[in-house]
C-alpha cells in the first residue's frame, strides 16, 4: 500500500526551501496501524526539523514509501519509477530503508515450519537484501540531483526480539532437535545490517544504525565504560565476522527488546507500537494510503536543538531513527 506525503518544515523568517527525500516501507512512512493515515512526524519529518535548525531554512520532507513492500518493490516501484523526487535542483539529502519485509516474511515462513526445518528462506531474504540495497545505492548516486549533500541508508532493527525468545516447531536436520528462533534470526539480521552500513561506506552513503540505536541501553548496562547503544554500533572497516561475533555473542546480554528501551538504570520508553513492528511516534497523523496524500505545511516543533538532541529524542522511536539520520547532516546546504 502506497503511503507518500509531503510536509514542509516552515521556518519564520525565511523564504528558502530544499528537500529532502525518503523511500522505503512502512517504517519511513510512519504506519500506524491504518490504511488512511501515518504518522506526520515520522523519521524523515523528524530529520527535516533537524535540517531547519541546523541551515535556517525550510525544509520540504518528502516521504515516497510503500507499506508492506519488500527490497526489490521498494527497489523498482519507489527509488527507480519515482526517481523524480531526488532529482529536484532543491533536494540536498536523500535517505532511504528496506528489507524489513524481507526477514519478517522469512521469520513468519520459518515459524510455520514443522518437520525438519529449512533455512532456505532466511537466506534468500539475506540475499534479496543485498542485492537490492547495492542496487538502490549505485541508482541514487547515478540519477539523484548533483547538488545532493547527504545520503543515508538506515538499517533495520529487531522487532518481536523478545517473543523469539523460544523454540521452533521444526527441527534442525544435523542435530534433530528445535533450535531457539532468536538464534536463527538474529545472525541473519546481523548479516543484513552488516551489509547495508558496510556497502553504504564503499559507495559515499553513511549508515543510521537503527539496531544499535534501538536494541541497545542509553547508558552502560554492562560496565565496559561504553554507552550500551554506542557499543553496539557498527565500525567503520571491521569485518563481517567481527561485527557478527560481537553482536550475536560478546554483546549479546546487552541486547533488550525495545517494547522497553532504557535511557537510564530506572527509565525507559517503548519504541514499538502495539503491533511489535513499528515504531511509536509523537504527534498527531496525517492523511496518507488508500484515500490520498497530505502535501502540507507548519511550523517545527523545536525551532532549535542543545547538543543535537531535541528534548524527545530518545522517547520514541520515530524521533530516535530521525535523530540518527540528522547526525550526518552537513553544517550547510
Amino acid at each position: 500500500m502506497n503511503q507518500n506525503a509531503s510536509w514542509t518544515i516552515d521556518r519564520a523568517n525565511t523564504a528558502t526551501k530544499y528537500r529532502a527525500v525518503a523511500y522505503g516501507d512502512s517504517i519511513y512512512a510512519g504506519y500506524n496501524g491504518s490504511v488512511s493515515s501515518a504518522a506526520k512526524y515520522a523519521a524523515p519529518t523528524v530529520n527535516a526539523e533537524y535540517l531547519s535548525a541546523q541551515w535556517g531554512s525550510d525544509i520540504e520532507s518528502v516521504r515516497r514509501t510503500k507499506s508492506g513492500a519488500v527490497a526489490s518493490d521498494v527497489y523498482n516501484n519507489k527509488i527507480v519509477a519515482e526517481r523524480s523526487y531526488m532529482q529536484a535542483s532543491n533536494t540536498r539529502v536523500v535517505t532511504f530503508e528496506m528489507c524489513g519485509n524481507d526477514g519478517l516474511q522469512a521469520r513468519s515462513s520459518f515459524k510455520s515450519q514443522t518437520g525438519t526445518c529449512n533455512y532456505s528462506g532466511l537466506a534468500a531474504a539475506e540475499n534479496s537484501c543485498k542485492t537490492y540495497v547495492t542496487a538502490a545505492m549505485d541508482y541514487i548516486n547515478a540519477n539523484a540531483y548533483p547538488g545532493v549533500k547527504l545520503k543515508v541508508v538506515s538499517n533495520l532493527h529487531y522487532p518481536g526480539y523478545a517473543l523469539d525468545n523460544v523454540q521452533s516447531s521444526c527441527k534442525d536436520a544435523m542435530t534433530g532437535a528445535t533450535v531457539k528462533m532468536q538464534d536463527k534470526f538474529l545472525p541473519a539480521l546481523a548479516r543484513m545490517n552488516f551489509m547495508m552500513c558496510d556497502v553504504a561506506r564503499q559507495k559515499g552513503f553513511t549508515c543510521a544504525d537503527n539496531f544499535a540505536q534501538y536494541m541497545g541501553a542509553d547508558y552502560d548496562a554492562n560496565g565496559d565504560g561504553q554507552v550500551d547503544a554506542d557499543a553496539l554500533r557498527y565500525v567503520a572497516g571491521e569485518s563481517e565476522a567481527s561485527y557478527v561475533t560481537r553482536i550475536t555473542t560478546t554483546l549479546r546480554p546487552t541486547l533488550r527488546d525495545a517494547n522497553t528501551h532504557f535511557v537510564s538504570s530506572s527509565s525507559s520508553y517503548d519504541y514499538i507500537q502495539s503491533d511489535d513492528t513499528h515504531p511509536t511516534y509523537n504527534g498527531s497523523t496525517i492523511s496518507s494510503g488508500l484515500f490520498g496524500s497530505t502535501t502540507g505545511t507548519g511550523a517545527a516543533r523545536y525551532s532549535s536543538f542543545t547538543g543535537g538532541k531535541s528534548p524527545i529524542w530518545n522517547q520514541y522511536g520515530h524521533e530516535r531513527i530521525g535523530w540518527a539520520v540528522s547526525t550526518y547532516n552537513p553544517p550547510a546546504p
